[in-house]
């Protein structure tokens, strides 16, 4: 038996040593202390730490660990720590239901014995210390009297490229623009006057943390990430909230969050494979912390701001653009209803006004219509919300209500026929082949390699793989494999992988074609004798080089019929190697006026320790063109500015080409889905 000793926090420790889920001092990416009451059984002890698991996983070859313990050991080393057998933190999987309730209800003692006796099952102690403990909260109330300045009070500030260094709790930080930027970064979404004035005096971006909870440890975030230090955006970021998932109803978060740590486990500095493993193995519990941009604090001759401007003109030229209206309802008393009817639509993201009573305080102010979709609220972002967050924000205001909402043309003014206000189509998007003068070579690390595959079989013989993808899909992604069963021939044959992109079969082209187009050709090319398959693996050099990716989690004998392996997808980084012909592009039009900025920030250009990097999208402002536009996602690479090709160009290049387009310009984007936790 083992019993595991702590040490006990110190008399004279600060609430900022101590931490907040096990009440110990230790180091932030150290594993959580507890001191146990009885024994505990080995076989409820990691075999690195030699303490009772926390957040167990278990290994292929039959080992449990703790997930930090494994996680880090795998960081340095490639093979379990017992039997030293190859091993990789994706082929991990969490522990049983049984173990992790086992672990739960081991009893340990309140670290602040000398002021609270009590002891309680390890899951209880952190509500214990939360709610109950007086030691704990003496040392919150202490901390809350010693409140620290603002950031904005501080005349040195930071660059943008040192966002992913801050890790410290809430707090304000200003970014001067006058500064010099970091190198391969350009910043458009500040910009000067023709008396070389600022127009925006400074961004505003704000360290938080926010916590998640799960009832299901397997259960997604419903976040989908972009970035790594093997990428040139360097910082993780949240490309986009999943709708109806829980990160989209907790309503925190928010699509270009720089996550800086997960559990006190840093990310500021980690490839994108590792940050994605973190953060699906995190537990039931998460708590990240995130830098939030808050858009533009404006000078003061430029705080009043006209009630309406226009926005940007939509993906059809042909459509009016929309306008964003200010409108303020102010309550005669903080429990007054507006009257307001507030609804979700199926083919748009964000919160639509469905209908305003009649009598209510919106119906009469009169400013607000019907089918306003509303980008927020009392300065909360809802570009991406829901009707229930956006209730409770007006449930919780005091007398003034502050909407900003976008109003598109009502069709009957335009001469539409046969279309409702409540039925404003979106245009599709226009997707083409990226065009022989935006060719270039993949990111840095990133690369890909053509196989071929020649079957003789059965003409009754399944392939045995399943397929996602198409260009009817919504980022119109190439057909690739999202599972090799072990029943088919090709599993035998072990050359094709679970994430290979297909090209062609028997010489038919597979790269144009919708997914119910490419079922059926693979089901009729199977039939015959002989098959020959092109296909396209990609790598990174952050990836095993015996070519086992470790980012694409290939999968094994054993998992190969597994009933989720058919929901399977790509990282994000696994589509940066693919080859320019294999990129479908669409262009997207911004319009703004002479005072606004275009609202985002690039990374890439020529660097001296990668060389020629592809410009990427690393930062959308909130309340800017880019981002109430909409189409706009952090981890997009810019192939073209107005039609002329950004390959080749360096910073001093492409900073002026943005500055010049005063009103509109036209970007000629390529868009992969971020990697889903």
């Amino acid at each position: 038996m083992t019993e595991p000793k702590v040490p006990l926090p110190a008399a004279g420790l600060t609430w900022a040593q101590v931490c907040k889920e096990c009440g110990q001092c230790h180091e932030g990416q150290d594993s959580h202390l507890y001191e146990y009451q009885d024994e505990v059984d080995d076989e409820l002890v990691c075999h690195i730490c030699l303490q009772p698991l926390l957040q167990p996983m278990d290994t292929p070859c039959g080992h449990t660990y703790c997930f930090q313990c494994l996680s880090n050991f795998l960081h340095d080393q490639d093979f379990c720590p017992v039997d030293r057998q190859r091993l990789q933190l994706q082929h991990c999987r969490t522990s049983s239901l049984l173990v992790r309730n086992l672990l739960d209800k081991l009893t340990v003692l309140c670290p602040f014995r000398s002021e609270c006796q009590q002891s309680m099952q390890r899951c209880e102690l952190q509500p214990h210390l939360h709610n109950r403990c007086p030691a704990f909260r003496r040392l919150r109330e202490e901390a809350e009297k010693k409140k620290r300045p603002s950031w904005n009070e501080l005349k040195g500030s930071k660059s943008d490229g040192d966002l992913a260094d801050t890790k410290s709790t809430p707090i304000t930080r200003t970014t001067q623009p006058a500064g010099p930027s970091e190198p391969g970064l350009v910043n458009p979404a500040y910009e000067e006057g023709e008396d070389d004035t600022p127009l925006r005096s400074s961004l505003v971006a704000e360290a938080t943390v926010v916590e998640l909870n799960r009832e299901d440890p397997e259960e997604d975030l419903g976040l989908r990430i972009v970035g790594g230090k093997d990428t040139p955006l360097g910082n993780i970021v949240i490309q986009e909230i999943v709708r109806d998932s829980l990160a989209a109803r907790d309503g925190k978060l928010a699509p270009g969050d720089h996550i800086l740590e997960v559990n006190d486990v840093s990310l500021a500095s980690v490839p994108h494979s590792r940050a994605i493993s973190v953060l699906r193995l995190s537990g039931s519990r998460l708590r990240l912390t995130v830098m939030q941009e808050k858009g533009f604090k404006p000078r003061p001759e430029h705080l009043a701001q006209p009630s309406a401007s226009p926005l940007t003109q939509p993906a059809n030229p042909n459509q009016n653009p929309g306008t964003v209206i200010q409108v303020t309802l102010v309550k005669r008393e903080r429990s007054e209803p507006l009257g307001i009817k507030l609804i979700r639509k199926s083919e748009e993201p964000g919160v639509f006004i469905l209908d305003l009573l009649p009598g209510g305080l919106a119906a009469k102010d009169g400013k607000l219509r019907n089918n306003d979709k509303v980008l927020g609220i009392n300065g909360h972002d809802l570009r991406h919300g829901t009707p229930e967050s956006a209730a409770t924000i007006i449930q919780a205001s005091e007398m003034r209500v502050n909407f900003v909402v976008m109003r598109y043309p009502d069709p009957s003014e335009e001469g539409g026929e046969g279309q409702s206000r409540g039925a404003r189509r979106v245009p599709e998007p226009q997707y083409f082949r990226r065009r022989s003068t935006f060719v270039k070579e993949p990111p840095g690390g990133f690369s890909s390699q053509e196989k071929t595959v020649n079957l003789k079989k059965e003409p009754r013989q399944s392939l045995g793989i399943t397929i996602a993808g198409g260009r009817d899909g919504r980022s119109r992604l190439p057909i690739y494999i999202t599972s090799v069963q072990p029943v088919g021939c090709l599993h035998r044959d072990g050359t094709i992988k679970t994430g290979d992109i297909l090209l062609s079969i028997n010489g038919i082209d597979l790269t144009q074609l919708t997914y119910n187009e490419a079922v059926t050709i693979l089901k009729t090319q199977a039939a015959q004798s002989t098959v020959t398959l092109r296909v396209i693996q990609t790598f990174s050099d952050e990836e095993e080089q015996d070519g086992e990716s470790s980012s694409r989690e290939d999968m094994d004998t054993q998992e190969g019929s597994k009933e989720d392996d058919i929901n399977w997808v790509p990282l994000w980084t696994s589509w940066l190697g693919l080859p320019c012909y294999m990129h479908w592009c669409r262009d997207i039009m911004l319009m703004k006026t002479n005072c606004e900025s275009w609202g985002f920030s690039i990374v890439g250009g020529y660097e001296e320790s990668r060389g020629q990097q592809p410009f990427f999208i690393k930062t959308i402002v909130p309340g800017t063109p880019a981002h109430f536009d909409g189409r706009l996602n952090c981890g997009d690479e810019i192939v073209a500015v107005n039609g002329v090709t950004t390959v080749g160009m360096n910073n001093s290049s492409l900073i002026p080409m943005l500055k010049l387009q005063k009103n509109k310009v036209t970007l000629t984007v390529v868009s992969w889905p971020g990697s889903l936790v």
